[in-house]
């Protein structure tokens, strides 16, 4: 019984499962043909005969496969997460979709095939997409894209940064003068720019040349101004050719150049115009200078002296930029400095320095243009008390003055003084400077007033005129106009011209009976009816040019008195006496066509040629050439001793190259 009982449920089992098995054997032997209600089928399902259905490939139900409740759901199979995921290769994720999936290429990744999805690895093409190159500007602006694999980046240009705050642009501008308030240094204000920054230097200071981006004090570099000098005095004193009492020279050089090289010196060691001033006025008031020597000796300590004090006041004029103007005058010397910051606001502006009782006008885009440093420039004047004295009356005639004419026979009627601007080196002045000097004494009417400067050679020096003219004379001041910068001076010169007594006598004798016989001639032309004709016309036109020429050169009018009159008598002087060689040309012409034509002159046709040819030529040639000349030469009317046209320039043929040409048609 045991045993029976035993393989009962044992046996009991089997059948149930044989039974199963043929049953689910039968429904999937059904065909669809049974399915008459097959709209019922659930969703995601299909039927497979009336009574049971089964998911759709890629669904799967909560119960068996086989299902007779239409209410079963049919869940999506989660291809990529099951137990055997797809293997869709490298660089490409696996995407589930209802029922199925595909393989896709991840982010920064494509199919080089063109096939956007796929299903297995051996589909697989995905490569790396060059973002860099498919879009050039996915940085800008102020980055620089970089590719990576499957990926970019962006690094931003130099003073930029990522940003955070504004997700609209990749780079941002980083505030260096927020981020570091000191960068530029106490002397410069920051200013931020995109990308960058700048430093402005406040006014008087410029860019340091060790640290740009550092302001300093500017400064003059003057050692190499005097090395030579240096040398050349070290030269002289072993080689023996220094004179026996001017030995002391040497010692003068190197305290001059002391001073000179304390002045310049960078740092706070640096001496002020005050302190340079002082001492140059000491070395100034030994015997050093004053002590003799030969003219050689004398020359080049002049020069130096001359050269170290305009460098030592620019120096200290731009080592102390918070001061525009400083002055400063001792026993020796007076000395005033003027720094000019930024561009002159008026092109014509003029600078006026003052030194005792001298004064100098320069043209301020003369110091800007001779700045040291972009922006910044200085000018100094000095006026020394008793130079002109020493060099006067020791050395002058002894040959610091070429021999001949009338610089070897002048002497000193002034201070000396010095401009410069710059660095000191000479330069050539677009516009003129003008000094004002005062005469040591009263100027004498048989003296003439020369405007010179020094001019080095060969590391001495000359007074020289040569660049300076004398703008305006009396008995007190003259003042000078220079085209150049350096140190100058007033000599006095005996007049070199005399005129004789006799010859002015008969000058104005012989004017007057000319005065007086033109007189009558220009009465009887006109009031003779009888013999009106071209002839007397042309005549009565040559009389009254040569009339009026005469009486203005009786006008006494000095040069020095008063140049603009003398300068508009020589203008009318020019036009009268060209006038009068333009009648005779055409008292020429009309006598050399009256004999070709062999025949008498028509009288009722000569007022018409008059109108139509005399006059407009007789006068209007002569007008058209000295206003052309009064254009080309302004300063060519009037001359230091007569009221003519000046020789200067060739402005003489003005006058001679029109007389020629006349002469030479005339006679041809």
């Amino acid at each position: 019984m045991g045993t029976r009982g035993d393989a009962y449920p044992l046996g009991l089992c089997i059948a149930l499962c044989l039974g199963s098995t043929v049953a689910q054997t039968d429904i999937i032997q059904g065909t669809t043909e049974d399915c008459n209600n097959h709209m019922l089928c659930p969703e995601n399902a299909k039927c497979v005969n009336n009574t049971h259905y089964t998911c759709l490939d890629g669904y799967q139900s909560h119960g068996n496969r086989f299902f007779t409740d239409i209410t079963e759901i049919c869940d999506d199979i989660n291809e990529c997460l099951g137990l055997s995921p797809p293997d869709c290769g490298r660089y490409a994720n696996c995407i589930n979709r209802d029922g199925s999936y595909y393989c896709s290429c991840i982010d920064g990744y494509e199919s080089s095939s063109g096939k956007a999805n796929f299903m297995n690895a051996s589909e697989n093409t995905c490569q790396d997409i060059d973002e860099c190159q498919r879009n050039a500007t996915i940085c800008e602006p102020h980055g620089t894209c970089i590719n990576m694999p499957g990926s970019y980046m962006c690094k931003c240009s130099g003073g930029f940064r990522k940003s955070q705050k504004d997700p609209s642009k990749i780079c941002t501008d980083i505030d260096e003068c927020h981020k570091n308030p000191g960068i530029c240094g106490p002397k410069a204000t920051c200013i931020n720019t995109n990308g960058h920054y700048w430093c402005e230097c406040q006014a008087g200071y410029v860019l340091s040349t060790r640290n740009s981006s550092m302001c300093e004090a500017p400064s003059i570099n003057c050692s190499a101004e005097f090395e030579g000098i240096k040398a050349t005095c070290r030269n002289f004193n072993l080689q023996g050719k220094w004179s026996s009492r001017s030995s002391s020279f040497c010692s003068f050089f190197n305290s001059t150049l002391d001073i000179l090289m304390s002045t310049c010196r960078d740092g706070s060691a640096a001496l002020s115009l005050e302190e340079a001033t002082l001492r140059f006025s000491a070395l100034l008031n030994s015997t050093s200078l004053s002590d003799g020597g030969d003219k050689g000796d004398m020359g080049l300590a002049l020069t130096v002296l001359l050269q170290s004090v305009e460098l030592a006041a620019l120096a200290t004029a731009l080592l102390s930029p918070e001061r525009r103007t400083q002055n400063m005058t001792t026993e020796s010397m007076a000395v005033q400095t003027r720094l000019v910051t930024g561009n002159c606001s008026r092109d014509s502006e003029v600078f006026t320095l003052r030194a005792h009782e001298e004064t100098m006008d320069v043209p301020c885009d003369t110091v800007t243009r001779a700045a040291t440093q972009a922006g910044l420039g200085a000018a100094a004047f000095i006026s020394y008390s008793n130079l002109d004295s020493i060099i006067s009356a020791r050395r002058l005639s002894e040959g610091n003055l070429p021999a001949g004419g009338k610089l070897e026979k002048s002497h000193l009627n002034s201070r000396v003084v010095s401009g410069a601007v710059g660095d000191g080196r000479p330069i050539h002045l677009s516009r003129p400077a003008n000094f004002t000097l005062r005469h040591r004494q009263a100027k004498k009417e048989e003296e003439e007033a020369l405007c010179v400067y020094w001019k080095v050679e060969a590391q001495s020096g000359s007074w020289s005129p040569d660049g300076c003219t004398g703008v305006h004379t009396n008995s007190t001041h003259t003042t000078c106009s220079c085209d150049h910068l350096s140190s100058f001076a007033v000599l006095m010169a005996p007049t070199t011209v005399t005129e004789s007594y006799p010859l002015t006598i008969i000058t104005y004798v012989g004017l007057t009976l000319s005065l007086l016989c033109l007189f009558l001639a220009i009465l009887t032309f006109l009031l003779c009816r009888s013999i009106c004709n071209v002839s007397t016309s042309l005549h009565l036109q040559l009389c009254l040019c040569l009339f009026l020429a005469d009486l203005l050169f009786l006008i006494p009018v000095t040069p020095t008195g008063s140049q603009v009159a003398c300068a508009v008598i020589a203008g009318l002087l020019h036009y009268l006496f060209l006038a009068c060689f333009s009648w005779m040309f055409l008292e020429g012409l009309f006598l050399f066509l009256t004999v070709r034509n062999m025949k008498v002159v028509n009288y009722t046709s000569a007022c018409r040629f008059k109108k139509r040819f005399m006059y407009p030529f007789g006068y209007g040639f002569p007008a058209l050439v000295v206003a052309i000349s009064a254009a080309v030469n302004p300063d060519g009317y009037g001359t230091s001793k007569h009221c003519w046209l000046s020789p200067e320039r060739g402005f003489l043929w003005s006058f001679l190259g029109p007389v020629c040409v006349i002469i030479l048609v005339t006679d041809l």
